[in-house]
């Protein structure tokens, strides 16, 4: 684990994930989203997985990470790219259950908050299996405590 005076604007750290047909059941009736898009799956085939579940899942990822677990951690929010006119996210390819999404997290920022805290952002890329982008999200802002946990 990595204290919050270790990151580095520019670090990158990777991991690999994907979503079954059964995760992502759980993740629309959790969230309750309502999409026909989504729920005319047929039979035998890969189901289309829904932009937010993707998000959902690469933020369970990157707090998984061995340069991450163990601190004190909060989702702040997002910022925006200012470049992107402030959005966030950008979808540009599909991705299906079970197929393997390969994901890169790297620092684009780090401040101070006060003696207790600091804050990072972090630019996510999760790209398929074939190595296409399938998502971009800039600026994923996180309190994390300056200290670790004792």
């Amino acid at each position: 684990m990595k204290k919050f005076s270790e990151f580095r604007v520019g670090d990158s750290f990777y991991s690999t994930c994907s979503i079954s047909d059964k995760e992502l059941e759980e993740y629309l009736k959790f969230s309750r989203v309502r999409n026909a898009f989504l729920e005319n799956k047929k039979k035998g085939e890969q189901q289309l997985v829904s932009g937010r579940a993707i998000l959902s899942r690469m933020e369970g990822e990157f707090t998984r990470l061995n340069q991450i677990y163990g601190n004190d951690i909060i989702f702040l929010g997002t910022d925006g790219d200012p470049k992107w006119e402030n959005r966030n996210t950008r979808f540009l390819k599909p991705l299906y259950t079970d197929q393997v999404l390969k994901l890169k997290f790297t620092v684009s920022e780090t401040n101070d908050i006060d003696d207790e805290f600091g804050k990072i952002s972090i630019d996510y890329e999760g790209m398929s299996q074939d190595n296409d982008i399938v998502v971009i999200s800039k600026r994923n802002i996180y309190r994390i405590k300056k200290e670790t946990p004792k």
